[in-house]
């Protein structure tokens, strides 16, 4: 006698520590439970979980974004999810996608001087040998950390949901800026899509030093007009601060900053507080801790998108549709 199986599709969503609001959020968009973790931490720092469920053959995502909240390190969030990734590969899950909002170490993803390494692809190669398939990402900050990954990398952007907000909330004369040369790209798609016009703030790192930006010049008219810096993250806020000094100097009537991802490492806060920024647009790949939570900063949710990519990644349908190929860095 034939049996026939017919095998049932499972997606089954995980979260770490580092962010449950943004997999409750997910979850709720994708109408599944969150599964159950049972993260613990020993004495010693080190760190355990156990499913509270089987994930056999099921299709699982790991959710975690790289940043340090609570006391706990980037390095924590990372370890924690290569740990979920593992436990749930020796689970027997059919397929790991590690869903990273914000990519951890991003930034070094090539030698800049000699002597130096390339984490951003030892972060990938630590994903794939902890068993990820695939994994799914926003606003990378830089195009070339997908090719750093053995396997399937789902590129998202927030730009959708950044130019949704800045239509709905700014009216009058627009002109999108990017921060510097290397950021030009991206906020020439999205001046596209506001069908607003283009300027550069060039600017300048002294040899050597790390954190240390000096701005330099304005390239394309800004005059009486409402600027909108545009970055993909925006960490100890230097570099936006000081163009954003720029565009003031150079007659802008407002100014905005708008990123995918708000780091805000000290004195981020402090500058942001007292700049002449107006407004600063993020989402919530990263949490945003109580304490720097000024009326300046807007939270936008990027929860339905990832839900969306998700979803796409389980059906088997194209996740760059969704963005109408913005996705491509």
């Amino acid at each position: 006698m034939a049996m026939e199986l017919i095998t049932k599709k499972k997606l089954q969503l995980l979260g770490g520590r580092t962010h449950p609001a943004l997999a409750e959020e997910i979850a709720a968009h994708l109408g599944v439970e969150l599964g159950e973790t049972n993260l613990v931490d020993f004495a010693n720092s080190e760190m355990r979980c156990r499913f509270g469920e089987s994930v056999r053959g099921a299709d699982v995502f790991i959710l975690q974004p790289h940043s340090s909240s609570d006391g706990r390190s980037v390095n924590d969030s990372l370890m924690e999810q290569l740990i979920m990734i593992d436990a749930a590969k020796r689970a027997s899950a059919k397929r790991i996608t590690a869903v990273c909002p914000y990519y951890g170490y991003s930034r070094q993803d090539r030698k800049a001087e000699g002597r130096e390494p390339i984490t951003a692809k030892l972060v990938a190669d630590l994903l794939y040998t902890a068993g990820a398939h695939r994994v799914v990402s926003v606003d990378l900050h830089s195009g070339q950390i997908q090719g750093f990954f053995d396997g399937p990398v789902d590129h998202l952007t927030a730009m959708p949901v950044l130019v949704e907000y800045l239509r709905e909330n700014l009216q009058g004369e627009l002109v999108i800026v990017a921060p510097d040369a290397g950021r030009v790209k991206v906020a020439e798609r999205m001046a596209q899509h506001l069908h607003a016009d283009l300027a550069i703030v060039h600017k300048r790192r002294p040899k050597g030093m790390a954190n240390v930006v000096e701005a330099r010049d304005v390239v394309g008219d800004v005059e009486g007009r409402i600027c909108v810096l545009v970055d993909d993250m925006i960490d100890t806020a230097g570099t936006i601060v000081a163009a954003a000094e720029q565009l003031k100097d150079h007659g802008a009537s407002s100014v905005w900053a708008a990123a995918t991802h708000g780091v805000f490492s000290d004195p981020a806060i402090d500058r942001l507080k007292n700049s002449v920024i107006d407004r600063v647009i993020i989402t919530n790949t990263l949490p945003l801790p109580v304490e720097k939570q000024i009326d300046k900063i807007e939270v936008l949710s990027i929860a339905g998108l990832i839900a969306d990519a998700i979803d796409a990644v389980f059906e088997d349908t194209s996740v760059s549709e969704i963005f109408g190929g913005d996705n491509q860095a």
